[in-house]
């Protein structure tokens, strides 16, 4: 079958196992792949990042990748997905369908005739069922245009399986949350260094959800803001500003980048202390409040006078003195 050498496809690359396995197996069928990589401040893939990962299987297979970083119109759909979310902030089938419609684009853009993922038939029980995938296939647009290598032979055969673009019997039956199949297929296919068997979604932890949801009754949706919410311990004032405080060396040199203007810095001095940023601070009660989070995360001794040095964005800086609680 030598004609599937001119066939195009997309696949969907998160650079976790499941998605590298099915990029793998799409080239063994001589099928001409590029990937998409879509970046949200929700991937806990690794601590690289999903854009790194993808980029080395990329390179790894000289394959092209294309990356989509997650923009508002992503973040609306969070805020309001059609679907509903799963337990907490997830909204996987929203998700999906926004994804594949990128991809769609993709797909025309480039002249490909189908797209692939890395998705296993019963892995995720709100957005890898069935029906589900069914849903949407048909909201992206791409009925039967999905192809998913991993758990083809479970589910219904393709335009690209029945044209014969690809080989149904080449492809396999994986179902189910256990890694173990794909992870022999990896042995098999010299497959060594892979980050994780599947990535994460922070969307599906509590406290990130909770966070989430209470940014966004404060109107702040940015991606900026909503990548501030993985750092730090997080307290809203009564005033409505927020103060964030690091929680170790790391976290302080991330809040040190996040630093803006109308943000007030502040750090103790002469002993181990957090950084700790204040956001949207309006009276002069909400920087105290935010000096004595700052001193009582501190390595202050109880009841010791502390100095706390006080930074704006316009390079201002002044010390106060504060005792510790």
């Amino acid at each position: 079958m030598n004609h599937r050498q001119s066939i195009k496809a997309v696949g969907l690359l998160s650079g976790g196992l499941d998605s590298t396995l099915a990029v793998k197996l799409m080239i063994d069928q001589d099928v001409d792949v590029s990937v998409l990589n879509f970046v949200t401040p929700f991937c806990t893939c690794t601590r690289k990042g999903c854009r790194h990962e993808a980029s080395r299987v990329a390179e790894l297979y000289g394959i092209p990748v294309k990356i989509i970083a997650a923009g508002e119109d992503y973040i609306e759909m969070i805020k309001n997905p059609k679907h509903g979310y799963g337990r907490n902030m997830n909204p996987c089938i929203d998700c999906r369908i926004f994804m594949f419609r990128k991809a769609k684009q993709y797909m025309e853009e480039i002249g490909a005739l189908f797209i692939f993922t890395g998705e296993v038939l019963g892995q995720r029980p709100m957005s890898q069922h069935k029906k589900a995938l069914k849903l949407i296939e048909q909201e992206s647009d791409l009925e039967n245009l999905v192809v998913r290598p991993l758990s083809a032979k479970l589910l219904s055969p393709t335009i690209p399986e029945k044209k014969q673009w690809i080989d149904r019997e080449k492809l396999l039956s994986i179902q189910g949350r256990r890694r173990l199949p794909q992870m022999e297929l990896a042995d098999k296919l010299g497959l060594r260094d892979y980050p994780c068997p599947a990535g994460g979604c922070r969307l599906t932890d509590p406290q990130f959800a909770k966070r989430l949801k209470e940014t966004f009754v404060y109107g702040e949706c940015s991606i900026k803001e909503i990548q501030l919410l993985k750092y730090g311990r997080h307290f809203r004032l009564e005033s409505g500003a927020k103060v964030i405080v690091g929680r170790n060396e790391e976290e302080n040199r991330v809040l040190l980048r996040f630093f803006d203007k109308d943000d007030i810095l502040m750090e103790v001095l002469e002993v181990g202390s957090p950084i700790v940023l204040l956001r949207k601070h309006k009276t002069k009660a909400d920087v105290k409040k935010a000096e004595v989070l700052c001193v009582r995360y501190s390595d202050a001794d109880k009841g010791e006078n502390m100095s706390i040095k006080i930074r704006h964005s316009s390079d201002r800086e002044k010390i106060v003195e504060l005792f510790s609680l």
